[in-house]
């Protein structure tokens, strides 16, 4: 398989799914439909389109801010279960949604952390984000409940950093 083709092929997937999706909502339910559809993903894209530029502007100031191999004495396969501590904290501590968190994860692990650091953050930015707990789940939730959850939930992102150190998948961060 060629490289442009593998390193697009979700993209080229998706663009796919999206293409036969117009073609059958115009077929099936008529043109109001599709330009009513077509309307509905121009909204969506105006919205998501700041958070995106905002993520990508983050990830690049950072990776400009931020040595290669500056965060492997931190978040590197030697840094052991300090290492996934602090990804931890640092996913817990990301707010923001995926357009910010993602492209962190792509500098942090260009910076030196490893793959069981980054499994740790990404596994405490979605369980455990602060920002999350105080907006979403205190105020709907309860704080009891709330309370109940992160402490069940708190050491699952290290056992999960663990495991992404023990699996022997290579993967190396794309540049």
């Amino acid at each position: 398989m060629p490289a442009f083709l593998r390193q697009n092929l979700a993209l080229l997937v998706i663009c796919v799914i999206g293409v036969a999706a117009a073609i059958g909502t115009y077929e099936l339910r008529g043109p109001a439909a599709f330009r009513h559809a077509l309307e509905s993903a121009g909204g969506m894209l105006l919205f998501i389109l700041p958070a995106i530029i905002g993520g990508l502007l983050l990830a690049g100031a950072l990776k400009q801010l931020v040595p290669p191999g500056a965060l492997a004495r931190w978040m590197g396969a030697d840094a052991g279960i300090r290492g996934l501590a602090i990804a931890t904290l640092a996913g817990m501590a990301t707010p923001g949604g995926p357009m910010a968190a993602f492209p962190l994860v792509l500098v942090l692990a260009q910076a030196g952390a490893d793959r069981g650091a980054l499994v740790a953050f990404i596994f405490a930015w979605s369980l455990n984000g602060f920002q999350r707990l105080l907006v979403y789940e205190v105020p709907l939730l309860g704080a009891d409940f709330t309370l109940m959850r992160f402490l069940v939930t708190l050491p699952l992102p290290l056992l999960a950093g663990w495991l992404g150190r023990m699996i022997p998948i290579r993967w190396t961060p794309p540049q």
